[in-house]
């Protein structure tokens, strides 16, 4: 086996692993008394999935909701806050019900995505500043960047406030959603894959195409409602710009750094979301430690997973992604049936 595919194997591995050890959810016994809240070892899991995930067209959401399941942390068991008191939320038609283990487990895998954030701003800090220049009006190409990134990321800033009750309450814990959409994706992305070389005559280098200042506003938008897919659990945020970046010509490299500086306003804009509407009943249900050191562990992850994947791309595409996306859902559909 190729050294190059050897870390895509390890988190085949580690995903898969855990499946075999899935115990059967009690409906009516309360959870473990070690699995009632979010431990330093669960933090830690979590902030290794996340921020290897998270910019990999493998989908760190899907990746998320499965380890949540694996570790016990989606169920219905109620938390209470650090006085001993009931969290009581809103339960719909004006009623109340208690707050869970599932739903503080569910807001923090989303605002964990902070320490994914942290690495593209650490990575990219010279661009970040080329943008902030550019909206000062002393950098041209970092304006016109600026413009692109931010039309791109409107179609799904409308379309995520419309939906975000909906795909929550429906799709947020929904193990089989997240296997049919990493299947359906490892699909798009062998399809999108075999036409771009097709297209390139298979020497798509990573400095071919427009930069991306220099794409148009319409081919930014597409970009943005490429993105948009990404709503459904399991179909990767990062694979549906990266796709949509090679439909409108892009280069690997350069398809997946304009993924990386739209995640930036996106997982920042669904991060702070969440943080508002629900951040204070996290707080209050978890303890602050476990859940620092998952940011801190996310953020050191997905540093080292942006540094592979930009390399790993410019010489060998979308297909292994693809692949193991397709490998993964099986055993979920298997052992999570």
């Amino acid at each position: 086996m190729k050294a190059r595919a050897l870390p895509i194997v390890a988190l085949l591995l580690l995903a898969l692993a855990p499946l075999q050890a899935v115990p059967p959810a009690s409906p009516d016994g309360p959870l473990p008394e070690e699995s009632a809240g979010l431990t330093y070892s669960d933090a830690v899991i979590l902030g290794l999935v996340e921020g290897i995930t998270e910019f990999l067209p493998v989908s760190s959401t899907g990746h998320l909701i499965l380890t949540n399941a694996w570790l016990g942390l989606d169920q219905d068991t109620p938390l209470r806050d650090k006085d001993g008191a009931a969290i009581l939320v809103e339960g719909g038609e004006g009623r109340l019900r208690p707050y869970t283990i599932g739903d503080a487990a569910y807001a923090y895998v989303i605002v964990i995505q902070a320490g994914a954030i942290a690495a593209v701003v650490l990575l990219y800090w010279r661009t970040i500043l080329s943008l902030i220049r550019g909206c000062l009006g002393r950098d041209p190409k970092g304006l016109k960047l600026a413009v692109n990134l931010v039309v791109a990321f409107l179609p799904a800033a409308v379309i995520g406030l419309l939906l975000d009750a909906w795909i929550e309450e429906n799709l947020g814990d929904n193990v089989h959603a997240v296997a049919a959409a990493l299947i359906v994706g490892g699909l798009v992305m062998l399809a999108v894959e075999a036409w771009r070389k097709k297209k390139t005559g298979g020497h798509g280098g990573p400095d071919t195409g427009p930069e991306l200042h220099e794409l148009s506003i319409r081919n930014s938008v597409f970009i943005g409602f490429a993105q948009c897919f990404a709503m459904w659990p399991g179909t990767s945020r990062s694979m549906a710009t990266i796709v949509g970046g090679y439909m409108v010509g892009l280069s690997a490299a350069r398809a997946a750094e304009f993924s990386f500086l739209l995640g930036l306003i996106t997982l920042t804009a669904a991060s702070g979301y969440k943080f508002v509407s629900d951040g204070g009943n996290m707080v209050a249900a978890l303890d602050l430690g476990p859940v620092l050191v998952g940011g801190i562990v996310a953020f050191v992850s997905a540093a080292l997973a942006v540094k592979w994947l930009v390399g790993y791309l410019s010489r060998h595409g979308l297909a292994l992604f693809a692949w193991y996306r397709i490998a993964l859902a099986i055993p979920v559909f298997a052992f999570l049936a």
